[in-house]
């Protein structure tokens, strides 16, 4: 079946090559509609990368025919970059405190959810290929091939998810290693299926043990080139922390060169790049862990560029009833498999009960290493079931690239994991002077007000300080504005002058403010205040310059400190 839209659509458009600046105008249109794409469905609340494949859909292959097929090969470069990004943030999230302390649990669960589906896939795979077919060897060369690659799960689209809702606990914890391991496991059931399967179906014998150490090579390979280039980054940067620039500069070029060798050597980018970071994040020196977060400011555009195309690559209209048949038992095959092998693997190790129940929802999403295996399998076998392998991957991968995203973000939620991954600068990025509390009450309420009147006597500052927690107050004239401001030094000054000291009014005592602030003020604007002025204290007033009480330096810092407490209890409570 051809694309019906693309019939319509002017011939100039399907075959966009990229010759001079249709480069940057292709960049353009994908980042444009791609970041469109997913701020709507950020307003729906389905995750935005489900907003970027769509877009990606509706301007590739399967739609406007905006991108042909050699425009989005030639973007290939595109997704090898974001791939290694990934790679590289998620190597830093595998720290040997967190190895040792869940490694027990990835490794049954990583068994559970790669195994169990690669039997249910392919027995329902092959038996519906019998059905249609009557020839047995195809059958189970079919079911052999597609059990396999079904063990793979995609890091890209279920890591997105992640970082945009900030999760952080045990759930999140073991998403990231198993997506960081399955495409290993997937390697090796795939070498073990083709070995079974070649002379099934070709009457030609291969030999698994050369094709195992292939896998190997891929795997160790990776995994050494990639720590070597973690340890040439941290020779780089280690002296730079305080230039981001050259920091970044120096992190991409290692990633570029990371891929690019491994593009030479026949290795594993994403398996590379992912032991840079883990050696960035374990055996580098502690101040250069700032450079990941360098590193991901960088990704967004990326990440847009990459998932728009992966959308467009997609080809809605290639299934016939047999294929389609295929690919809900593919799709059904491995959701269930992977539910019954998580929860499984998960129950032996003693899981905490959110990886137990939630897990299976964050493990549907595939692509680029099921995409690889099933372009080798249509290499491996080009005159039997390799077509048709291809077709039931593209079509299933077009499926679970739109509804794997949704179901990550309904088990983090459930899980109770979204919004934990916060450090102080984020809490302080997100709260206003008017967020802060004292007992309870915000800053700013009428509760906490530290003010007195311009005409106070000594003793009625002296009672209003003995009221409130707070060490300075705002003083304000008889129409209300701001006057000055009142310290504990300032009384414990005017009180050594003894009985003279009870007819002082407020206005003799006090001294100008050294700033002022509104309520809608954000924290680090307020913090650089306090750097700029040299103080400990700001007046908060509103837009009349009416005071609205007073904003301390260490209120701030126990309130900020109380809101890190309060995560790390809600992150022990889950665990």
């Amino acid at each position: 079946m051809t694309n019906p839209i693309a019939q319509h659509i002017p011939s100039v458009l399907h075959f966009m090559t990229l010759r001079g600046t249709e480069f940057i105008l292709l960049a353009g249109i994908i980042m444009f509609f791609g970041s469109i794409g997913g701020r709507i469905f950020q307003k729906l609340k389905i995750p935005q990368v489900v907003g970027y494949i769509v877009t990606g859909i509706i301007l590739g292959v399967s739609g406007l025919m905006i991108f042909g097929k050699q425009t989005i090969e030639a973007l290939n470069p595109i997704s090898t970059l974001s791939l290694s990004l990934i790679g590289f943030l998620v190597g830093a999230e595998l720290k040997i405190d967190v190895i040792k302390k869940y490694g027990r649990q990835f490794v049954g669960i990583l068994l559970g959810e790669s195994i169990t589906p690669f039997f249910v896939v392919g027995i329902l795979t092959a038996a519906a290929t019998y059905l249609f077919t009557k020839d047995i060897k195809t059958a189970l060369s079919t079911g052999l091939i597609l059990g396999a690659i079904c063990a793979a799960t995609a890091p890209a689209a279920t890591t997105d998810v992640l970082k945009e809702y900030r999760t952080k606990g045990p759930l999140t914890t073991t998403i990231l290693g198993i997506v960081a391991m399955d495409d290993a496991v997937a390697l090796i059931l795939y070498a073990i299926a083709s070995t079974i399967a070649s002379p099934l179906l070709t009457g030609k014998t291969v030999a698994f043990l050369p094709q195992l150490g292939l896998i190997a090579y891929d795997i160790l390979g990776s995994i050494v080139l990639g720590l070597a280039f973690g340890w040439l980054l941290n020779l780089l940067i280690k002296d730079l922390m305080d230039n981001e620039g050259r920091v970044l500069g120096f992190s991409l070029a290692v990633l570029l060169l990371c891929s690019g060798i491994c593009g030479l050597l026949g290795l594993d980018h994403i398996l590379c790049a992912m032991s840079a970071g883990f050696f960035m994040a374990n055996f580098a020196k502690p101040k250069t862990r700032p450079m990941f977060k360098f590193v991901e400011r960088f990704t967004p555009p990326i990440y847009v560029l990459f998932f728009v195309t992966v959308g467009a690559k997609l080809d809605v209209w290639i299934v016939t009833p047999f294929i389609g048949i295929l690919a809900l038992l593919y799709v059904s095959g491995r959701t269930i498999g992977k539910t019954i092998g998580s929860r499984l693997g998960a129950k032996m190790t003693k899981a905490p009960s959110t990886v137990y129940k939630y897990l299976p929802f964050c493990l549907l999403s595939q692509a680029g290493v099921a995409i690889g295996l099933s372009i080798a399998a249509a290499n491996d076998f080009p005159d039997t079931i390799g077509p048709q392998i291809i077709l039931i991957i593209t079509a299933t991968t077009f499926i679970v690239q739109l509804l794997g995203p949704i179901f990550v973000k309904y088990g983090v939620q459930q899980a109770g994991e979204v919004g934990l991954d916060f450090t102080v600068e984020d809490i302080m990025k997100k709260s206003l002077v008017k967020d802060v509390m004292v007992n309870g009450e915000p800053v700013c309420s009428k509760e906490s007000h530290a003010i007195v009147g311009e005409m106070d006597s000594l003793g009625d500052i002296i009672q209003s300080f003995s009221e409130h927690e707070n060490m300075n107050y705002e003083v304000k004239s008889s129409d209300s504005q701001l006057l000055g401001m009142i310290s504990l030094e300032h009384l414990k000054e005017v009180m050594q002058l003894g009985d003279f000291a009870e007819g002082i009014p407020a206005m003799d005592i006090m001294e100008k403010p050294a700033a002022t602030c509104h309520p809608n003020l954000t924290l680090p604007e307020a913090y650089k205040l306090f750097a700029d002025h040299d103080t400990e204290v700001i007046c908060i007033v509103d837009e009349q310059g009416i005071p609205m009480g007073v904003l301390e330096k260490y209120t701030v810092d126990h309130y900020l400190h109380t809101k890190i407490v309060e995560l790390e209890h809600k992150l022990d409570n889950i665990g």
